[in-house]
């Protein structure tokens, strides 16, 4: 049985990467190569080796993986790794073999740098989310991350970036696909960014009222969400007063507004962005071994109450 659930989870992460690895071969290949653009990444690179060349794309990415992932083997974790080597194959071949046969973009480069960062963006994204990589600048991106695990992955990725981009637009003399590469790099970040720390965003609702216990309970009833009190003084006349806090997704701050201000017309709310919330409720993401760690705590206790 629980050799089962291994496989399941197997094929569920090689389904993730075939599609996300799909999507970048069409940004790369079908939007990117024949509009010129300096692109980041291994695959700028690559990018580069075939105009000045005309070596394939996915095999050169292959090659310019090895040294950087024996380098970064330790660091990740061997589970993370490998994971990576495997979708790294995928995506290699999806660019030199499943990308010619769609139809190739030959409009507006503004139009195909957008297409490039969305697709990318969102492929590279659901890849991550699946605790893997395609390798490369991956692997450095994702061994600053577990070093420095406060920085957002899609900031990382831009800033190691640029560098490839502007090489690219140097070297043959483009000046507009210099400026066309940044905004790949910045609609790629921002795509990154949303869909993995999109799901966790939310708001932050601070309401300061004499009627803690009712509002920590209205708020129980209209969302289902937890809530915390504090106690607090009024700065001007220092009476006692009670801070609610409560962290809940954008749709359900409507509710709990409405909410509050029913359990307690006097109340001074205030509504906060929230780029990233953790615990009950809210999902986590971690990259390399630590999140190797998690998921086999989680197979393990799948297992047992399966056995």
């Amino acid at each position: 049985m629980r050799e089962k659930i291994f496989k399941k989870s197997t094929f569920k992460t090689i389904g993730i990467e075939l599609l996300g690895s799909l999507l970048i071969a069409i940004g790369i290949y079908n939007f990117a190569l024949h509009a010129s653009f300096p692109m980041t990444g291994f695959s700028g690179i690559s990018i580069i080796l075939y105009r000045l060349f005309d070596l394939p794309i996915g095999a050169t990415t292959i090659v310019l993986n090895i040294p950087v992932a024996l380098i970064c083997y330790r660091l990740l974790g061997k589970g993370f790794f490998f994971r990576s080597l495997r979708c790294m194959v995928i995506s290699s071949l999806m660019i030199d073999f499943i990308g010619p046969l769609l139809p190739v973009y030959q409009g507006s480069r503004l139009l195909a740098a957008i297409c490039t960062g969305v697709f990318g963006g969102f492929g590279y994204a659901i890849i991550y989310m699946a605790n893997s990589s395609t390798g490369g600048a991956d692997f450095i991106i994702m061994a600053v991350k577990a070093l420095k695990p406060y920085l957002p992955l899609g900031r990382i990725a831009f800033l190691t970036d640029v560098g490839i981009i502007l090489t690219g637009g140097i070297l043959f003399k483009d000046v507009d696909g210099i400026i066309y590469g940044m905004i790949i790099n910045f609609i790629f970040a921002l795509a990154v960014d949303k869909v993995m720390y999109g799901i966790n965003a939310g708001k932050l609702a601070i309401v300061v009222t004499d009627h803690g216990k009712e509002v920590t309970e209205v708020i129980e009833e209209c969302c289902g969400r937890g809530s915390t009190i504090m106690n607090a003084l009024g700065g001007y006349k220092q009476d006692e007063r009670q801070v609610v806090l409560c962290a809940c997704n954008n749709k359900e701050m409507y509710f709990v507004q409405k909410a509050v201000k029913a359990a307690d017309p006097k109340s001074f709310l205030i509504v906060m962005e929230s780029n990233e919330v953790h615990g009950e409720g809210f999902t986590t993401r971690q990259i390399g071994e630590a999140m190797d760690r998690v998921k086999s705590l989680e197979f393990q206790q799948n297992a047992i109450q399966i056995d």
